[in-house]
């Protein structure tokens, strides 16, 4: 059980184990942001010579989190030894006290790691249009103890109405050294690309530099944190950070093109789109996992547009949570997204079953097979547009009555 209520249906059985980080430390701690006795605070040091790069939401409110972050990469080029991460605040639509509240937070954390507060990172979650308290976070701080990075309870530190802490890992060679990446994520509700209201933290000890990182972090976070939604809202603090250490010793990589990051980039890849997807299993109130593939699109971004339309739809969300395979309202989706489209072409089918066949209902549609497969937990839902070549996946969750009950009484 989560403090909150039950562990979603739809959580990985463990905590999975993750390659170490060679160099990492992290202390965590209770700055006091939740009525109940719960960690709520994160600090970590990362070595000298740390490149880190990120992506962040495109929601035009912004946090001062956020807007730290864009500056103190841009100021330092990347170079970064320290994260500071807090719970049950976001510290958005804070003005210009919110802005000196997160400098002074930074600074407070930055004197207990030995650096300077322009080395550090900084991402809050929380209730939105509340200044951060940084005494809190001052207060905290000196009871807490530095020691190599724990990931379980680096990421359970981070949750908000998550009710599972979320992990990923892999491993990969360069020139026959092995690399190690591991992430923690969160997030649960106000989810959808471009981001949402999550936070994400991978680490590599690959030695690369910060636009390489850049680059590689942009283009995968395409198919994985910008390709999922839960609620079609996405949030004022979103951040993805990716850093690297530096500690295993490759020959320098001129640029994101080198042909050595391949087996890199596709470990990148596998540990976002891992992350992203737990957080859609953790969906507030989610019993289901939906993935959803469009094909036959005029381009990738049409499909994507469409996918995601499909995915947002409260009446496609809810009659998946009913266990009701109601293929019209996919079309009715499909339709309404405004991008361009064959309505003779179009097909829609539930795992292996077709429910539409070139715009009509499937000659073979058998309703009691399909109501079968929706039970599952796990559903896919591929559909056709047209002749084209694009084409797009996104992940989403079912829209159940816990999602209400959730929201109404976030702040209560």
């Amino acid at each position: 059980m989560s403090k909150d209520g039950p562990v979603s249906p739809l959580a990985p059985t463990h905590f999975p184990d993750l390659p170490a980080i060679a160099g990492l430390e992290a202390a965590i701690g209770r700055a006091g942001f939740y009525k109940h006795d719960r960690p709520d605070l994160l600090v970590l040091r990362a070595p000298l010579g740390t490149k880190a790069a990120g992506v962040f939401t495109t929601n035009a409110v912004g946090s001062a989190p956020t807007d730290w972050c864009k500056q103190a990469l841009a100021v330092t080029r990347g170079g970064t030894r320290g994260l500071l991460v807090n719970a049950g605040c976001a510290n958005s639509f804070t003005g210009p006290d919110g802005d000196a509240a997160c400098k002074r937070s930074l600074e407070a954390a930055a004197a207990k790691l030995g650096l300077e507060a322009r080395e550090m990172l900084v991402a809050s979650t929380g209730v939105i249009g509340v200044v951060l308290d940084d005494a809190k976070i001052a207060r905290a701080l000196p009871d807490m103890k530095l020691a190599p990075l724990d990931w379980p309870s680096a990421a359970a530190a981070i949750m908000t109405t998550d009710t599972f802490p979320k992990g990923a890992g892999a491993t990969c060679e360069i020139d026959g050294v092995r690399v190690n990446i591991a992430g923690i994520a969160k997030g649960s509700g106000m989810i959808a690309p471009n981001m949402a209201t999550m936070l994400a933290f991978v680490f590599t000890d690959a030695a690369l530099s910060a636009p390489i990182l850049k680059t590689l972090l942009r283009e995968e976070n395409e198919t994985s944190f910008n390709s999922i939604t839960v609620d079609g809202d996405r949030s004022t603090n979103d951040c993805v950070l990716l850093f690297a250490t530096g500690q295993a010793k490759v020959s320098p990589i001129p640029d994101a093109k080198d042909p050595r990051l391949e087996g890199f980039r596709a470990a990148l890849s596998r540990v976002l789109v891992d992350l992203a997807i737990q957080i859609v299993r953790d969906g507030e109130g989610a019993t289901k996992l939906v993935t959803v593939n469009v094909d036959g699109a005029v381009n990738d971004a049409s499909a994507k547009l469409i996918a995601r339309t499909i995915c947002e739809s409260p009446l496609v969300k809810t009659a998946i949570a009913g266990e009701d395979a109601n293929w019209g309202r996919i079309v009715m989706a499909i339709g309404r997204s405004d991008q361009p489209q064959q309505r003779d072409m179009i097909s829609v089918r539930f795992g292996d079953l077709w429910a539409a066949k070139n715009g009509m209902v499937s000659p073979d549609y058998d309703e009691v097979r399909m109501s079968a497969y929706m039970k599952r937990q796990e559903l896919d839902i591929s559909v056709t547009v047209g002749p084209g070549q694009g084409k797009a996946r996104m992940y989403t969750c079912d829209l159940t009555k816990r999602y209400v009950e959730i929201n109404g009484d976030y702040r209560s």
